[in-house]
């Protein structure tokens, strides 16, 4: 039986950095462009949002209910939500990246909580003429449970996708403007990683489109977003170059990927709509979060930041 695409939600400007929480059985992501985070509820099709600024990302606090790391331009947030209100509290700031001069333009892109709970999160110029003229200024940092700061790849074009293997051996990551995924090995003790190699490459495969977001399911099969390319391909993450599924969205901008549901077999996906990016109309459910089902694999749930 084919997989079943439905949306849950209706059209923002660029829904992406899909989070599902277990604890509250919700699905948390951001409106980049809309300056705005939000939780839909599946059990009770309730969506809530709060505008805050230009967001990059929403990650639950573990213990600490009602509260989230969020990431504004070039600042770490630590922030207070109660999931319905349509405004925050308590906006405290953990750490800025990227203030100091040469990297005026970047802010911070996406973000994720690796299975130790530690953050990782990488920045991207998005001041075009800045970038046009001098690229490769992102750097992909890190934030452990006391906020210290580490930086581990710097020339980074845009930083993107974030994953790892269920041993916490591999860590797989995505510069989009490179068009495809690289793994590192991972010690999950030192928060490190090293050996940076390609593992998938879309031009090999005449794939169009810039991988975005991804996550990793509980076969070890990367699912990975392809904006401008209409699709989310899965892809195997211990034979390089295999391309093993390619699921088609009604939509062309897809920004990331995220299992959920009660039993983590459903399939979230962020997509955008942002316009003049081609010169195709785009459609009119451009922008909305689609729910794949019968995709008969599992995921992981989004893993809450230690802070």
């Amino acid at each position: 039986m084919a997989p079943i695409i439905e949306r849950v939600s209706e059209s923002r400007l660029v829904s992406e950095s899909p989070h599902w929480d277990v604890e509250t059985q919700s699905l948390y992501y951001i409106d980049s462009f809309g300056k705005s985070i939000h939780k839909y509820t599946p059990s009770t099709n309730l969506h809530a949002k709060a505008t805050i600024g230009h967001v990059s990302f929403i990650i639950p606090v573990e213990g600490k209910p009602n509260q989230f790391v969020t990431a504004i331009d070039h600042e770490f947030q630590l922030i207070t939500w109660d999931g319905i209100s349509d405004t925050v509290s308590n906006v405290q700031k953990i750490a800025e990246v990227d203030n100091q001069p040469g990297l005026e333009g970047n802010r911070i892109n996406d973000g994720k909580a690796d299975p130790t709970g530690r953050l990782w999160a990488g920045t991207v110029c998005f001041d075009i003429v800045t970038c046009v003229n001098t690229p490769h200024r992102g750097i992909l940092y890190s934030i452990d449970k006391d906020r210290q700061v580490k930086s581990h790849v710097s020339k980074v074009s845009m930083s993107n996708g974030l994953a790892w293997n269920a041993s916490l051996k591999k860590f797989y990551y995505i510069d989009s403007v490179e068009k495809r995924v690289d793994e590192f090995d991972f010690d999950a003790e030192s928060g490190t990683i090293k050996n940076r190699k390609p593992l998938f490459t879309l031009e090999k495969h005449n794939i169009n489109g810039l991988p975005d977001g991804q996550t990793i399911d509980a076969d070890g099969n990367l699912w990975v977003a392809l904006f401008g390319g209409s699709k989310v391909i899965k892809i195997d993450s211990r034979n390089p170059e295999t391309l093993l599924d390619t699921i088609e969205l009604p939509v062309p901008q897809v920004t990331s990927v995220a299992f959920g549901g009660a039993n983590l077999d459903e399939l979230y996906v962020t997509t955008a709509n942002i316009p003049n990016v081609a010169d195709d109309v785009l459609p009119p459910e451009s922008g909305c979060v689609f729910r794949i089902t019968g995709l008969g694999v599992k995921g992981f749930p989004g893993v809450r930041v230690k802070m």
